[in-house]
């Protein structure tokens, strides 16, 4: 982390460096941009393939009972009512920076008549309006990435958490597989940003998202910082060769 003046650092936004005060705003333009779109171009991007990786997630994270789940950057509600699917009688807080992503999962919640057992709140991942050791579990798919601070967002993580409270993130990765990596940077570069063009009308916007995926940490990196921020348990499971990647961890 390099300075900018005397009391400004700077860090990433995709490609470029920018202050770190100004991240957040400018992923909230993204999201504004994109939100009413966003399940669409999901679809499009992946080939379907991320409804699989979120199964997956679902899969691994087994909720049952009345659980509180807090599913942060989860806006469109697509983890929430997943989780909802699992376990009827839980109750998800879903958490996101982006009222634009927000008010897509309401609506959406409200066509399919699952507003009973959820709550929308309109929250920053690095300081969550939420009481210590609150909740049985933290689930994030696809948002951490696109957090200022890492290390700050799981931390609260960590906060939020009852002791034995599941931490479960899936988030984009990194390709094991080098002819399979060469391929999905050829897709990712020169079609993605097309595609959204296309579709959202943003071809900005996903050039960002598919930068800031090659900005991330890889696997083993992110599971260090999940660990120093008191996490016990880490595990990670690789998704289509490391395209995407589940990172599982325990509050102890």
């Amino acid at each position: 982390m390099s300075k900018t003046g005397s009391d400004s650092s700077e860090t990433h936004f995709g490609f470029r460096t920018v202050a770190e005060t100004e991240k957040a705003r400018l992923v909230r333009g993204v999201f504004d941009s994109v939100a009413s779109r966003y399940d669409i171009m999901n679809d499009l991007m992946s080939g379907g393939v991320h409804r699989l990786w979120k199964a997956a997630m679902i899969d691994w994270l087994n909720p049952h009972g009345e659980i509180a789940v807090l599913d942060v950057a989860g806006g469109t509600g697509d983890i929430a009512f997943r989780i909802l699917d699992r376990a009827p009688q839980s109750k998800v807080i879903v958490a996101d920076i982006n009222a634009a992503m927000l008010e897509q999962g309401r609506n959406r919640a409200i066509d399919q008549a699952r507003l009973g057992r959820l709550t929308w709140a309109c929250m920053d991942a690095e300081k969550l309006s939420l009481p210590d050791r609150s909740v049985d579990a933290y689930t994030i798919a696809f948002g951490i990435r696109n957090v200022t601070h890492i290390e700050a967002a799981l931390t609260e993580a960590f906060r939020v958490l009852k002791p034995g409270g599941r931490f479960l993130c899936l988030e984009f990765s990194t390709v094991r597989n080098p002819a399979l990596a060469k391929i999905y940077d050829l897709y990712s570069f020169n079609l993605l940003p097309k595609i959204g063009g296309i579709v959202a009308s943003d071809a900005d916007s996903y050039r960002y998202l598919v930068e800031s995926i090659r900005r991330f940490p890889n696997q083993e990196r992110f599971a260090d910082m999940i660990t120093a921020a008191g996490f016990r348990n880490v595990a990670v499971r690789d998704l289509s060769g490391g395209i995407a990647a589940l990172h599982s961890a325990r509050r102890i």
